[in-house]
């Protein structure tokens, strides 16, 4: 099994996958999340009700901080330089839910998909921090790469 894993060697032993011999490439990738809440909640959040301030503008500036971040937070993942992070907070006010979508991109050598994952989970946590005084129930949850493009894998797009 550790030899199916790129993380580790032969021997079981955690090692950074070099990259270096990989051609520059154009990639993308796009992750989702969402944090479920009581509608109460999710009104005053989507109102822009909330005493911390904006929970949307919160959470996307945390999330784009966080995907800059990734190689600090996730052993063993490249730092890369992201040409562009875009985040997203939509309700879904029948799954009584604040939906986060990250799109992240770089041309380079190795994936962005952490750094999309990343920027989800940094986004989701955010929301909870700024809304946990009016609901401490709320429920991350489904974050998941939903596409990525480039490299010599080529595309994955997630069947919903």
């Amino acid at each position: 099994m550790a030899s199916d894993l790129t993380h580790l060697d032969s021997a079981g032993h955690a090692r950074m996958v070099d990259v270096g011999d990989k051609p520059v490439t154009a990639r993308e990738a796009v992750a989702e999340g969402r944090v479920r809440m009581s509608a109460q909640t999710l009104k005053k959040a989507l109102d822009g009700d909330s005493k911390k301030g904006s929970v949307g503008a919160a959470a996307e500036f945390a999330g784009i901080m966080g995907a800059k971040r990734t190689a600090e937070l996730i052993p063993l993942c490249h730092q890369i330089a992201l040409s562009s992070v875009r985040v997203e907070i939509t309700g879904d006010e029948a799954a009584g839910a604040l939906v986060v979508t990250a799109h992240a991109k770089t041309a380079g050598q190795t994936g962005v998909e952490m750094e999309a994952l990343t920027a989800v989970s940094v986004a989701c946590l955010t929301i909870y921090d700024m809304l946990k005084a009016l609901d401490r129930a709320m429920v991350i949850e489904g974050i998941s790469l939903l596409e990525k493009r480039g490299g010599a894998s080529g595309e994955y797009v997630r069947r919903r």
